[in-house]
């Protein structure tokens, strides 16, 4: 089923970036000094929300298409487990992004390293997510 290969593409493809971001550029970002960690950070998020955002919310209405196409509840599970991210980023890591954002560079300090490393911690629930998402998405198609 087309429908269903193209929200596990999709969502296979949110997971990849968000493996990546807490296991290549997260940590590669904490070794940089604050002010350096900050500048990064911030066109990092921005263009990293509006990628993943995106792949979620096109495997999102992909998994509920191919619903409708098979009627198979698993597919359901796995949209609603690409499409939490949504909420969970809104609700949870929002009021961490925002701190992040309105930091100016030159008022960076220890405190603004240590909201990045919770973001980091946060950011993983997201890839959970997505690894959880994909797998149902396999699930599915088998």
């Amino acid at each position: 089923m087309l429908v269903g290969q193209l929200a596990l593409a999709a969502s296979a493809i949110f997971t990849g970036a968000a493996i990546y971001v807490n296991v290549v550029e997260q940590p590669a970002r904490l070794a940089l000094d604050i002010k350096s960690l900050l500048t990064e950070w911030k066109p990092s998020y921005h263009r990293g929300a509006i990628m993943q955002a995106s792949l979620a919310l096109i495997a999102g209405a992909l998994g509920i298409s191919a619903f409708f196409v098979a009627w198979d509840w698993r597919w359901l599970v796995g949209a609603a487990l690409i499409l939490a991210p949504w909420p969970y980023t809104i609700f949870i890591i929002m009021p961490t992004n925002n701190q992040l954002k309105a930091t100016a560079l030159e008022a960076a300090n220890e405190q603004t390293r240590g909201l990045i490393v919770q973001w980091g911690r946060l950011h993983a629930v997201r890839t959970a997510l997505g690894v959880a998402a994909t797998a149902v998405f396999i699930w599915a198609l088998n």
